[in-house]
């Protein structure tokens, strides 16, 4: 475990960071009042996902590396993180809907079918505590690795 203590090092605050603007969004109504705009605003949180990544590579090329971190070496670093943050991602959900946000769900089911965007079947089934644990599972996979990729580019130093 320790191998990879800088990977849950970070996949900890990227959980944490996750939770501050769950209770970031919910302040700015954007989980009730204002629930027509979450779909555009939720997507600023990448400035924040992107910016964990950076410096967890960074840390990670610093602290394990020497200073000096091949893209390769930066890339599997940024899987692990993916991995560990999709490990946590459900634990996240559950809090975030538990007691950050726990009429999120109503809300935007509500949301949903009054304009029309879908039956209220089929919201109930995407707007749900198991569809969004999935759903944030695979999102973690999907745009850490995709992240990952792209910042250890970046963050590479011969």
């Amino acid at each position: 475990m320790s191998k990879f203590r800088i990977e849950i090092k970070w996949a900890i605050i990227f959980s944490l960071a996750t939770l501050l603007w769950m209770a970031f969004e919910k302040s700015m109504g954007w989980h009730d009042v204002l629930i027509e705009k979450h779909a555009i605003y939720t997507n600023f949180f990448a400035i924040i996902a992107i910016t964990v990544y950076v410096l967890a590579l960074l840390d990670k090329r610093k602290v394990d590396y020497k200073g000096k971190m091949n893209w390769k070496q930066g890339f599997i670093s940024g899987i692990i993180l993916s991995v560990i943050i999709s490990l946590l991602s459900p634990v996240t959900q559950y809090i975030t809907s538990t007691f950050i946000t726990p009429e999120y769900f109503t809300n935007i089911i509500k949301f949903a079918v009054d304009s029309g965007k879908m039956t209220q079947e089929a919201a109930e089934n995407y707007f749900s505590l198991k569809s969004y644990v999935i759903q944030s599972v695979f999102g973690a996979l999907t745009m850490g690795i995709v992240t990952s990729a792209i910042v250890a580019f970046f963050v590479k130093k011969q």
